[in-house]
């Protein structure tokens, strides 16, 4: 029996994907920057002179890039609040989870940013009597960020599809108004076709500016 496609009930429910757009586009967001911020002091740690501080950031990071996103998820929205003793919007538990797990992988992109400058840039500014932050913000930083941007384009790629997890746990982003629509109407082919291209439509401007900012710093080498 040939398929008949029919995609007019993805037209007459642009409002609703549109609403899990905008949902995922939040998520994405605020799980991107508040995951470089924190992956930028994780960094810090695994790079400090104190091993405590190093053991800290060391499990840290392999303790979230090696646990499945979708365990870290459900585990915080099921779990978490049995110890905090407070049920946790599915929003918020999306948000601990992705983000420490973005969390963890930019920390490795920042510590193998710093560590790509030779040693004798920090001697140099220690000989001058510059402390470590400065030589941080002064010297190091602004000499690996175009380095580290093509790899943290790739990352927020990464965070933009790791959301689609979060309709596990009922957060109404794009893949969940998905799934809802497709049990509503029974049409999960054409449904869910469209979000995939939806999906596409959203990350893939990532994917090619990471892209172009790879060919441009080969040719600047």
């Amino acid at each position: 029996m040939q398929y008949q496609w029919d995609f007019s009930l993805i037209f007459d429910n642009l409002p609703v994907l549109w609403r899990g757009v905008v949902v995922t586009l939040h998520l994405a967001a605020m799980c991107l920057l508040a995951g470089l911020a924190l992956g930028f002091v994780i960094a810090l740690m695994r790079l400090s002179k104190f091993a405590a501080a190093r053991v800290f950031g060391r499990a840290f990071v392999e303790f979230f890039r090696n646990v499945p996103a979708l365990i870290q998820l459900i585990w915080f929205y099921y779990a978490f609040p049995i110890l905090i003793g407070a049920q946790m919007s599915p929003f918020m538990a999306a948000f601990l989870g992705i983000t420490l797990n973005t969390a963890a992988f930019s920390a490795e992109i920042y510590r193998a940013g710093i560590q790509s400058l030779e040693r004798g840039q920090w001697e140099g500014a220690m000989a001058i009597g510059m402390g470590r932050a400065q030589i941080l913000r002064r010297i190091i930083l602004p000499q690996v960020f175009q380095r580290m941007l093509p790899a943290f384009t790739n990352r927020a790629v990464e965070v933009a599809k790791v959301t689609s997890l979060a309709s596990v746990i009922s957060v109404q982003e794009l893949m969940y108004q998905g799934r809802l629509l497709s049990s509503t109407y029974y049409r999960p082919l054409e449904i869910l076709t469209a979000v995939g291209f939806i999906y596409l439509i959203v990350i893939y401007p990532l994917s090619l500016a990471s892209m172009l900012m790879e060919r441009r710093m080969a040719r600047n080498q």
